[in-house]
């Protein structure tokens, strides 16, 4: 019998348009707390620690907030998410209407959105699992980062022209989102199964058993420790060193604009594209096989960006560039979320699923710091010179690695998936 198609599940419709509203929510906020900290104190280093809090702040707990989506039920920690989101920021609001708001104040809720996030991440992609029948996960998959994509490129802007209208408008607005989140998670039927574990939840075991799976697996090592710790961080540096270029050095807000609307529309277009790609490679390689060569490929087209910047800067050139690469690696990424979630056991998914994003976001944040100091020493041409090499060292091991041409050992046969409730 046919599963039921996607748009007729009426779980993962809940769970879709629930995230949708937490996402957009948290991208309102994204570009509204900088500009209230600016506001209030005039200090562009406060504002910035805003960034630092909230990526330590996420680093820091995601190992955790793995454990917790495997040890707990999945519905329940996201809608127990979401009211302490709603929370924190119905305390910012309150600040904000009374006209002054303590730095401390937006740290806290920087870091308490960061620690929320490190939960409901896994346990909303632990969820998935159940309320989608295998052959689906892919497409699920890519409709949930089309939702991400959608929200990262609508948010920012919708926030800061709330924020132009008035200051408290982006969290009165997030508050709303994440209260109608809250009612679409409560709404959902499916309910996880929580692994029956004894001993200390947060135990060493515990902590790494997702990075210790992705040990064990050569495939998700090898992709893990290439695309998402060498090339998050070349990639990262990359886009930091496009955008200054663009933006010439800060005084054209048009380039580097072009460049950042770009490069999200390549997002969502490789959100969208992923699924029909799928459909029309079922009849060829393996899934992880294909992956692994979609992976390749977004390194590629990363290393010739950045060979093509050496020759040139034009504004609009460099931002279809991006957005091309944005869309390779938004299709390679999704095609190796899905393949993961697949292999992971079900009372390990949460932890798995925050292994890879610790690794993926541990060396992120320095790239822009690396590639801002060789810009700073060695001018743009050099500069996009040595990120084309170090990217095609990436793109090389990908295409040629061993584990990466076989594929990823066959998944273990499925546990039944938990009925849902009446």
């Amino acid at each position: 019998m046919e599963p039921t198609s996607l748009s007729r599940n009426r779980d993962f419709r809940l769970l879709w348009v629930g995230g949708l509203m937490a996402s957009l929510g948290s991208q309102l906020a994204s570009i509204a707390l900088p500009l209230l900290v600016l506001r209030e104190t005039g200090s562009a280093a406060q504002a910035g620690a805003i960034g630092t809090v909230s990526i330590g702040a996420l680093l820091l707990t995601m190992l955790p907030g793995g454990v917790l989506a495997d040890r707990v039920e999945r519905r329940r920690l996201m809608r127990v998410c979401d009211v302490g989101s709603l929370l924190a920021v119905t305390a910012l609001v309150i600040a904000v209407l009374r006209g002054h708001t303590p730095l401390p104040l937006v740290l806290l809720v920087a870091a308490a959105g960061a620690l929320i996030t490190s939960a409901y991440g896994p346990a909303a992609g632990g969820l998935l699992r159940a309320v989608v029948p295998r052959e689906q996960v892919r497409a699920a998959s890519s409709r949930m980062q089309a939702r991400g994509a959608a929200a990262r490129l609508v948010g920012p802007i919708a926030g800061g022209a709330l924020f132009a209208w008035h200051p408290v408008l982006p969290f009165l607005a997030e508050g709303v989102g994440l209260l109608l989140s809250t009612v679409c998670v409560a709404l959902m039927r499916t309910r996880s199964v929580p692994a029956a574990r004894s001993g200390a939840a947060f135990s060493r075991g515990e902590l790494t058993a997702g990075l210790s799976f992705i040990w064990r697996q050569p495939y998700l090592r090898t992709l893990l420790l290439i695309f998402g710790l060498g090339m998050n961080f070349a990639f990262s540096a990359l886009m930091f060193t496009t955008l200054a270029v663009a933006s010439d050095g800060g005084r054209s807000g048009i380039g580097g604009g072009t460049v950042v609307s770009c490069t999200a529309a390549g997002a969502l277009a490789g959100a969208l594209l992923a699924p029909r790609l799928e459909a029309r490679a079922r009849s060829g390689a393996r899934p992880g096989v294909r992956d692994g060569r979609l992976v390749a490929l977004s390194c590629w087209a990363a290393a010739a960006t950045a060979g093509v910047l050496v020759l040139t800067r034009i504004p609009l050139l460099i931002g279809l560039l991006c957005a091309v690469c944005m869309c390779l690696s938004t299709v390679a990424s999704i095609g190796f979320v899905s393949g993961m979630l697949l292999a992971a056991p079900p009372d390990r998914i949460g932890r798995v699923q925050s292994a890879a994003g610790f690794l993926s976001t541990l060396v992120q944040p320095f790239g822009p710091l690396v590639g801002g100091a060789l810009l700073g020493a060695l001018g743009g041409t050099r500069t996009f010179a040595l990120l084309a090499l170090a990217i095609s060292l990436c793109a090389a091991v990908v295409t040629w690695a061993p584990p990466v041409r076989r594929g990823p050992a066959p998944a273990p046969a499925p546990l039944p998936v938990p009925a849902p409730a009446g």
